[in-house]
């Protein structure tokens, strides 16, 4: 069973920066690389929303709201995903969530998700 804790939130000021880590156990790193790795996050009265997304191969993608001041990695060596936030704004304020996927060929998938990080912008 794989398991996912997040880390790195907190209160910060707009314009200030945060670094959101993601690691997974329960899983060997070479099984880590086979997943797609995404950041999503859900503000109060809000549906849980995509923020960012790397894939097994590396690729990236990105929310509207978030492009070019979030930088999504990961470093399957140590099984984590990062999420470096800059310029960060009161409307980012959010729970964030980890999510692991990985699919099948059989058409079968596996969904893991992390218990949240809070991230705070507020002057």
């Amino acid at each position: 069973q794989v398991q996912l804790v997040e880390s790195g939130g907190g209160l910060v000021q707009p314009g200030e920066s945060l670094r959101l880590s993601c690691a997974a156990s329960g899983i060997s790193f070479s099984l880590f690389s086979l997943y797609d790795m995404g950041w999503y996050r859900q503000a109060p009265g809000n549906q849980r929303e995509l923020v960012a997304r790397v894939t097994s191969g590396g690729s990236t993608n990105y929310a509207d709201s978030v492009k070019g001041r979030f930088i999504i990695s990961r470093d399957n060596a140590k099984n984590t995903v990062y999420l470096q936030m800059n310029s960060l704004k009161p409307e980012d304020t959010a729970v964030y969530y980890c999510n692991a996927e990985r699919f099948f060929l059989t058409g079968d998938s596996r969904n893991y998700w992390g218990q949240g990080t809070q991230v705070t912008v507020s002057s």
